[in-house]
């Protein structure tokens, strides 16, 4: 899977989370919190979210990797490159 074909699926998850964010207006750099106003339950949506769709795990000890687009991308396409 292509780093572009993660950060569209993170982009539909966040959305599908909190619909009222544009994933087109959503910054790389955008953090969850801070700048898109989502709060532990969103994250926790997200991050199932995420698990169900791209079968990875996300320890909550990793929540800070997946802050922003920019480094859920990163975090997301090394996890899926690893081995099972």
């Amino acid at each position: 899977m292509t780093e572009t074909e993660t950060r569209a699926i993170f982009l539909e998850e966040l959305n599908r989370v909190a619909p009222d964010i544009d994933p087109a207006t959503v910054r790389d750099t955008d953090h969850l919190q801070d700048d898109l106003d989502l709060d532990s339950m969103d994250i926790l949506n997200l991050v199932t979210a995420l698990h169900a769709r791209l079968g990875v795990s996300i320890p909550e000890s990793d929540y800070k990797e997946i802050e922003t687009p920019r480094k859920a991308n990163g975090y997301l396409a090394r996890r899926l490159r690893e081995p099972e």
